[in-house]
């Protein structure tokens, strides 16, 4: 996977961190703490109205809204609006749009369920997916039958859908069965999931439906189909005519033999549809299988679901924004000498490898563009500076004092 700009620690561990490397002076302790305390403060205040803003436009297509409550919002939701806000928070959340290449790699292969699944894209106008953090785990899998083997599954720790539904009109053109849509045509529906394995995304898309691989249907036609002509041209059928032309002729019938052979190719017929019914039972308990495995993901996977989605996004937006606040600080303010943006974001990732053995690509434009927006950093010449710790307290007390 490609390196990312997601930083998978808290503020807090962060915070201290940073704070160590002058921890003998208990003044500038308290004064760090303090400011990266307001500047929470003030981006928490940001994230208050980016979730205003989003909930206003996204009202008119909230499918958790009654009619009568949308109703209310039109002219008052602007769907453009809502796009921009939400993609801006997603950018700040560090979280990344996954390329249609990786998700049509995603709906050939299959780690876990072992299922093919056939999703009806004309229900949406658009769609996109959204990734943050990921990881590898070994999990079993069973190979025929009995056999089970262990492989390594690669999961994204966070994925944000967002599905936006085709008008009515437009689906039944496309003979889309409205009936059985859980969602009113025209919504906009997100939702929030941890841990999903990296090519097994379609199984979050809510109208995936289970259908026989390829490998299912020869196991299940082709023995079916050259077993059943086999004994019925073999065996079945002879008998029912040596039977059928005795009759009409009046000749005299070895009926002991014949019955024996009719039943001998009933009975391997029976033996036949038994397999066959295995084969399909086996189909049938792979979908039994998806639903529990779609079942655990909307129970204990799912951390929000459409505007209740906001606040985690939000969460997670507010938390890395601070967090390269620190960062792009801490280390300016520890530099003898100003630095270019190349050499900060050098600094920082190589603090990470060697620190924290975690190798990340750390947004060091937007951490700077952070810090020069709330008036702690200087760039003069392509160099970067931050101002001192007890004037920061004051630009960023002064900053404070103007919001209110």
């Amino acid at each position: 996977m490609n390196r990312e700009h997601y930083i998978p620690f808290n503020k807090e561990f962060l915070l201290e961190q940073q704070i160590a490397t002058f921890s003998e002076d208990q003044k500038k302790v308290d004064d760090f703490i303090k400011l990266f305390d307001i500047i929470e403060h003030y981006y928490h205040y940001e994230a208050f109205n980016l979730n205003r803003n989003l909930k206003q436009n996204y009202a008119l297509f909230d499918p958790d809204l009654s009619p009568k409550e949308r109703e209310s919002f039109i002219g008052k939701s602007d769907f453009s609006v809502f796009k921009e806000t939400l993609v801006t928070v997603l950018e700040h959340g560090n979280y990344s749009r996954i390329d249609k290449e990786t998700l049509d790699k995603a709906f050939k292969d299959s780690d876990l369920i072992g299922l093919n699944l056939a999703i009806d894209f004309n229900a949406f106008k658009d769609y996109e997916l959204y990734v943050r953090g990921n990881h590898k785990a070994k999990e079993k899998v069973t190979k025929f039958i009995f056999w089970k083997k262990e492989i390594e599954i690669e999961y994204y720790d966070r994925v944000m859908i967002y599905l936006n539904y085709n008008d009515a009109n437009y689906l039944r053109e496309k003979k889309v069965k409205l009936g059985k849509m859980p969602i009113e045509p025209g919504s906009v529906v997100l939702k929030i999931f941890k841990r999903v394995p990296k090519n097994d995304l379609e199984t979050i898309f809510p109208n995936a439906i289970p259908k026989m691989s390829t490998t299912d249907k020869l196991l299940l036609w082709v023995p079916g189909i050259f077993g059943g002509v086999s004994l019925l041209s073999t065996t079945v059928i002879p008998a029912l005519i040596r039977m059928y032309a005795a009759y009409k002729s009046g000749e005299t019938l070895d009926l002991l033999n014949s019955k024996a052979s009719l039943n001998q190719g009933l009975i391997a017929l029976g033996i036949l549809s038994a397999y066959l019914f295995r084969q399909y039972s086996n189909f049938v308990n792979k979908k039994i299988k998806y639903s529990k495995m779609l079942s655990d993901s909307l129970y204990f996977k799912n951390l929000g679901n459409n505007s209740g989605a906001f606040y985690s996004l939000l969460n997670s937006s507010e938390e890395e924004v601070l967090k390269e606040t620190i960062l792009a600080y801490a280390f300016l303010e520890r530099s003898k000498n100003p630095l270019t943006a190349d050499e900060l974001d050098y600094q920082i990732e190589s603090w990470f490898m060697t620190k924290l053995n975690t190798d990340l690509d750390f947004d060091v434009n937007d951490a700077l563009l952070k810090l020069k927006n709330i008036g702690l950093g200087i760039e003069t010449n392509g160099k970067w500076e931050v101002i001192s710790l007890d004037k920061a307290l004051i630009k960023i007390d002064e900053l404070w004092d103007g919001v209110f």
